[in-house]
């Protein structure tokens, strides 16, 4: 499949792209809970020291959300919206 045609078949608007990734970011979080209460735990009562001493912790949640935050998890969400689409317009 030529490029053109495979920008076209994952092309949505704005504002679609824009509530997928946001959806895209809620599963994140909700899926990196663990890591995301790790760190909340390290960083609680810490200022500017937060930096140094929740290296690791930080480290492990930000591993944990770019597995579910990355290019290729939006265009399969891309991809499935469209989908959804089609059938929904063939439906009608």
């Amino acid at each position: 499949m030529g490029y053109l045609q495979e920008a076209r078949e994952n092309h949505v608007k704005k504002k679609v792209e824009e509530a997928l990734r946001s959806k895209m970011k809620q599963k994140a979080l909700k899926d990196c809970d663990f890591y995301c209460s790790k760190y909340a735990d390290c960083a609680r009562g810490r200022t500017f020291t937060v930096v140094w001493q929740c290296r690791k912790q930080a480290k492990e949640l930000n591993d944990c959300l770019h597995q579910f935050t990355n290019d290729e998890v939006l265009e399969e969400m891309k991809k499935a919206y469209v989908v959804e689409q089609e059938t929904k317009e063939k439906n009608q």
